[in-house]
């Protein structure tokens, strides 16, 4: 046997050892959880009629067409400098 033939060897047994160790890991390992793709989704943003930050839609406080940042804010109303 030459030296050729035995490094052919020898990488022939290292490849089909990697593959046998990606096929084992591969089979072994349980499927990965799913993403929830609502947070890649961008959010509804809107602007507080009292102090002009701008929050989340879902955490807004809504009346008359405004919407607000806080109770606090609900309660004081727009601020006519902010239109």
């Amino acid at each position: 046997m030459t030296k050729l033939d035995a490094m052919v060897r020898l990488l022939f047994w290292i490849a089909l050892i990697a593959a046998a160790f990606w096929f084992w890991r591969k089979f072994k390992s349980p499927e990965a959880p799913r993403r929830d793709n609502s947070l890649d989704s961008p959010l509804k943003m809107v602007r507080c009629a009292q102090c002009g930050v701008h929050l989340p839609k879902d955490r807004a406080i809504t009346r008359g067409g405004n919407w607000y940042c806080s109770q606090a804010h609900l309660e004081k109303g727009p601020d006519e400098r902010q239109r």
